[in-house]
């Protein structure tokens, strides 16, 4: 349990800071979307081209991996989705957050981390994987969604503006150039590789601090049924429909199933948060379950770290 408790607690403490400055005065209600923006424009985009513009693109596409994976990813989301809208009776666009916040882990700031403690060096590249594959791959789909609802247009006019909007959306943009970037094989120039690194270490911690702010004065209990139930799919459904894949239909080396399936387990991430203040949707549900969710990650991810799942040889 203590490497969760490594990992978990500081995520927990960012939270809390930023939630204590908004409490007593030291930043006021605009500073949480101000430091919103800055992570989903400048960041966290920096951050998603400095992790694939680095990356072998033979390592980057590992199809074995990315297809149980991202087949565990999918049918979750659409099972989320099915449920909110069959239970709550949401509307489209909040749908969508509610499959985003149940499958999109904290891979960047919890499980990268916890891969190298469980697993060493050879942990982390199957979790940058796993990381490019939801920000390149899901986070287009969700806008899709999205912005499909907040425009109400519908045939070929929702489609073009999607696709205009995608175009522009700083997150697909820059994955996009990082893996055009890697598949040159030219390293970073230094600078280059130095601004990038400094820059987008500031993405998770600004965006977990964004959210404790976002919390001064919002009622953490409002809408507690649905935030329950998304952090139960995101602990609890996404990694078992992610096992099932890895285990049962793909053949995958020991050591990225395990990776994998560590991925799928974590917490939400503050990426959703991000997402959900950018559309100003879901925005409250949206952090109380990265709230809930994190909490609860202490206990389910320290269950998994003695499953046998996660006993495989270190190259």
């Amino acid at each position: 349990m203590e490497p969760v408790f490594n990992v978990v607690l500081p995520v927990f403490a960012i939270i809390l800071t930023g939630y204590a400055c908004g409490r007593f005065g030291v930043l006021g209600p605009a500073s949480s979307e101000a430091i919103n923006k800055f992570v989903y424009f400048v960041a966290l985009p920096v951050l998603l081209f400095y992790s694939t513009a680095r990356v072998d693109p033979a390592e980057i596409f590992n199809w074995p991996f990315l297809a149980a994976f991202g087949a565990g990813s999918i049918v979750t989301t659409i099972a989320a989705i099915i449920f909110a809208r069959t239970v709550f009776k949401t509307r489209l666009a909040e749908q969508s957050m509610f499959g985003m916040v149940a499958i999109f882990g904290n891979t960047g700031y919890m499980g990268i981390p916890l891969c190298i403690i469980a697993f060493g060096e050879a942990g982390a590249l199957p979790a940058i994987v796993a990381t490019v594959f939801q920000s390149i791959i899901m986070i287009p789909l969700y806008a899709v969604l999205i912005e499909a609802d907040l425009r109400g247009e519908r045939g070929l006019t929702a489609a073009w503006g999607v696709i205009k909007s995608l175009t522009r959306n700083p997150l697909m943009v820059s994955s996009v150039a990082g893996i055009l970037w890697s598949l040159t094989r030219i390293p970073l120039p230094t600078p280059v590789d130095n601004f990038c690194g400094i820059l987008s270490g500031a993405a998770g911690p600004s965006a977990l601090f964004a959210i404790g702010l976002f919390m001064v004065g919002k009622p953490l209990l409002h809408g507690f049924a649905e935030v329950s139930a998304v952090s139960a799919i995101k602990l609890f459904v996404h990694p078992a429909v992610t096992w099932v894949f890895f285990t049962y239909v793909f053949e995958v080396d020991p050591l990225w199933n395990a990776v994998g399936l560590l991925m799928a387990a974590l917490p939400a991430g503050a990426l959703c948060f991000v997402v959900a203040q950018n559309y100003n949707v879901y925005v409250q549900r949206t952090s109380a379950a990265i709230l809930l969710s994190t909490i609860v990650a202490v206990v389910t991810l320290s269950f998994l770290f003695v499953s046998p799942a996660m006993q495989v040889p270190i190259p």
